[in-house]
């Protein structure tokens, strides 16, 4: 059973689910970021051996959050694709069936850098693409995080991990979700994919995944409520 954290910023409730997404109950809206399918095939298509199934793994899990949440709308915070070569029509094929079992679903896609080669989604994945920013409530979804005058921004693109100490010594890096006063950061939705280092600054608030578990592990204080 995963643990789920809520927590308030800019006067809206959040809940962080360690599926690596947010939760915006008052808005009906699931926001992830950088989904980068097909990233795997591009490995392949470049003769890299890499695992399969990635793409299937990440599916299930952002139903199992769609499911959990009942959200009526998905925001994609940038770099849904990860490449041209991973346009492969299996991978097409595959989130074509997916979408058709959550057709009901809306979905917007901030574009991020890689959509920006990768090209927008395919036609019959009915995604919605624009460029940053994309307003809602009184949030700003934007792909590569830096404040914006008309709102509190939620981004991806840096794929924030941070190190965390336990009893002799011993430290794990985790993905995790960075607040600060006027930008927040949403972990790397995929799991296969780099490992961007975070250094906590002093008005940071950072919420640690740990396996089934949001923690927070730097910030003590209040969350951030101005946008």
């Amino acid at each position: 059973m995963s643990t789920p954290l809520s927590v308030v910023v800019a006067d809206v409730s959040l809940v962080l689910l360690p599926e690596r997404a947010i939760w915006i109950p008052s808005l009906h809206t699931l926001v992830v970021a950088d989904l980068h399918w097909g990233k795997a095939a591009a490995f392949r298509a470049a003769h890299v051996p890499v695992p399969t199934g990635t793409t299937s793994s990440d599916l299930s899990r952002l139903s199992a959050a769609l499911q959990d949440t009942r959200a009526e709308r998905l925001i994609v915070l940038g770099d849904l694709l990860h490449a041209k070569h991973g346009r492969h029509p299996d991978t097409i094929a595959t989130i074509a069936q997916w979408r058709h079992a959550h057709a009901s679903l809306a979905i917007d896609v901030v574009r991020g850098n890689h959509d920006l080669h990768a090209g927008d989604a395919p036609r019959e994945w009915q995604m919605h693409a624009v460029d940053a920013p994309l307003s809602f409530g009184p949030f700003v979804g934007c792909h590569e995080p830096a404040p914006h005058p008309h709102g509190y921004v939620l981004s991806g693109h840096l794929h924030p991990h941070v190190s965390v100490r336990g009893r002799g010594r011993q430290s794990l890096t985790l993905p995790c979700f960075v607040f600060g006063p006027h930008v927040g950061i949403v972990p790397a939705f995929t799991e296969f994919t780099g490992r961007g280092a975070y250094t906590p600054t002093a008005t940071d608030h950072i919420y640690a995944i740990a396996e089934n578990d949001v923690i927070p592990t730097h910030g003590a204080g209040a969350l951030p409520n101005d946008a």
